[in-house]
């Protein structure tokens, strides 16, 4: 709850410090004393818009200062955690008004944004009356507030993780869908080259040992070449060995018995000579026997060889990968086969998950709507005594489809039709100022166990009224009080006597300080004051609420009885 407010130099009030107790606590005084600065000062105070006419005359800036006293597990904590801000003992709100416009928010001394200020001090206090632009006017609130009536808290945490679920399962059936058509397109270049490739047959370093097995069947093919030409010269058509053998003969057989010593040494150096021959043209045949080589094979490997490289050169890699993108292709095939196995699993798996979730989701909806026709019940117990027993309170329930999320496919407003016959509408849009304080009083009271934030301001929510239509007001203020701290601005006795806690603020001229100087700091002093009311006083006050300006004895008693059918 709010336990301490300080203000300093807004509009009229120069400096105030409150201490704020549970319960019920009511705020009167005469038109004019300075109520509605003190609401437009908590409003600044939790993020509301900032404004350098806010700054007292005379002052730099102006200042307001909220502490709370909060349970353990306060949704605000959550808040806290994500800003990263200190969240142990009490929580101080701060912001400072400077009189050019500008602003600055902090809490707990550490400097935050307006629009997280907005979200933290949506947790710790609603606004209702004048400043009806907050709290449960908001359309954007009604669906957790009728979803928080209906208690459906843990529904809404399994709705959340199968629209997770779904969205998840969606996605990726969605991105398999899109790789999918991505290698469709390349489905005819992938089958040909696994087609090519697999003819091919590349092994790893193949293209090392043909280059290899070439350049040594070149060489061969020279000395071959060399090996021949000496082998004709030795016993090939140009081969002397014929000519000296018949040399030889011929000497033989001229040689007579005289002429053996003449011509002997000549035939043993042919004989030696022509043995001679004969070894050198068996080593040249063993020699070209050894260097003979296939021309075909040097052609087959010559073209081996240009097709490796040229497949290396048509997919960009070195012949040596070509063995590993031949399996690369042959896997992309073998997935581009799978694929359509693939994505029909992940599509009936988003189908199954959003069957899941539309039917958690459709439970939902009817929840809602059961507990839609339950509220507007609840509320209408609560109208007539209101002096809106002609009204009917509308919770409309709107389910879309094709606007599925993660709190369902359902849209909420608060509608009202104040009179019969007449066409009914948001509330913000068709209910009166008096009659929309009392619609959000009505609605909060039925609330009021079903979570809230722990301080809830209504300002001046019996205007237009008294009587029994006021005292029906502080009835229902009284009973809200008892489960969050209720401040209330009002100018009905009626419901000031309901109230644990009564605060009178009033306005007198002063030349002493505590006041706000209209002209100059030598003119007199509008001075505006915020004090707790004893018994007495506090009787004393509810009997000018009823009788005015001049109080009588009638208006005590009045009060007094008041005083005690409030208790």
């Amino acid at each position: 709850m709010l336990t301490s407010l300080s203000i300093r130099d807004i509009v009229l009030i120069e400096k105030l410090d409150l201490a704020l107790s549970d319960g019920l606590t009511v705020l009167t005084g005469e038109t004019g004393a300075g109520k509605s600065i003190l609401l437009d000062a908590v409003s600044l105070a939790l993020g509301g818009r900032g404004d350098g006419a806010l700054v007292r005359h005379g002052a730099p800036r102006g200042q307001v200062t909220l502490v709370f006293d909060l349970a353990a597990d306060h949704p605000v904590h959550a808040l806290l955690a994500e800003a990263d801000l200190p969240g142990e003992g009490e929580l101080i709100v701060r912001r400072v008004q400077m009189a050019d416009g500008r602003t600055r928010a902090s809490v707990n001394d550490q400097a935050v944004s307006v629009q997280m200020l907005r979200r933290i001090g949506a947790s710790l206090i609603e606004l209702h009356g004048q400043h009806a632009d907050r709290a449960l006017v908001d359309p954007a609130t009604h669906r957790a507030v009728l979803d928080a009536f209906a208690v459906l808290g843990p529904d809404l945490e399994t709705l959340g993780a199968l629209w997770k679920t779904w969205r998840t399962a969606f996605n990726t059936a969605r991105a398999e869908r899109k790789r999918l058509e991505e290698a469709a397109k390349e489905a005819d270049f992938i089958r040909h080259a696994v087609d090519e490739l697999s003819a091919l047959g590349a092994e790893a370093g193949e293209e090392e040992s043909l280059s290899i097995r070439r350049t040594a069947m070149m060489h061969a093919e020279k000395i071959a070449g060399d090996l021949s030409e000496a082998l004709d010269a030795v016993g090939g058509g140009s081969s002397p060995i014929p000519s000296l053998s018949a040399a030889v003969r011929r000497l033989e057989r001229r040689a007579g018995d005289e002429g053996q010593k003449l011509i002997r040494p000549a035939v043993e150096a042919i004989d030696q000579a022509l043995d001679a021959l004969e070894t050198a043209r068996a080593h040249l045949e063993a020699a070209l026997d050894e260097a003979a080589f296939e021309p075909a094979e040097l052609e087959r490997i010559e073209e081996r060889l240009f097709a490796l490289r040229a497949a290396g050169r048509k997919y960009g890699v070195p012949v040596d990968d070509l063995a590993r993108v031949t399996e690369q292709f042959c896997s992309q095939l073998e997935q581009l086969d799978q694929s359509e196995s693939l994505l029909a699993r992940l599509d009936k798996a988003a189908a199954d998950a959003e069957a899941a979730y539309r039917a958690a989701a459709a439970g939902i909806s009817q929840a809602r709507r059961t507990a839609a026709a339950a509220l507007d019940a609840a509320v209408a117990a609560e109208l007539g005594p209101l002096k809106l027993g002609n009204a009917t309170f509308i919770t409309q329930v709107t389910t879309d489809p094709d606007a599925p999320g993660a709190d369902g496919c359902d849209s909420v407003e608060f509608w009202v039709q104040t009179n019969p016959g007449t066409r009914p509408g948001p509330m913000m849009k068709v209910a009166s100022g008096g009659e929309l304080s009392r619609f959000l009083l009505a609605l909060k009271v039925v609330l009021a166990d079903k979570g809230s934030a722990p301080t809830l301001i209504f300002d001046e929510i019996d205007t237009g009224v008294g009587g029994a239509v006021a005292d029906a007001i502080g009835q229902r203020l009284a009973r809200l009080s008892h489960t969050v701290q209720v401040l209330c601005v009002t100018h009905a006795p009626q419901v000031a006597a309901r109230a644990r806690h009564h605060l009178l603020i009033a306005k007198e001229s002063s030349g002493g300080t505590g006041g706000v100087s209209v002209e100059d700091m030598d003119a007199p002093r509008t001075v505006t004051s915020v004090a707790p009311l004893s018994a007495e006083h506090r009787r004393e006050e509810i009997a000018r609420m009823l009788a005015g300006a001049s109080v009588t004895d009638e208006a005590r008693a009045a009060a007094e009885r008041l005083l005690n059918g409030g208790h």
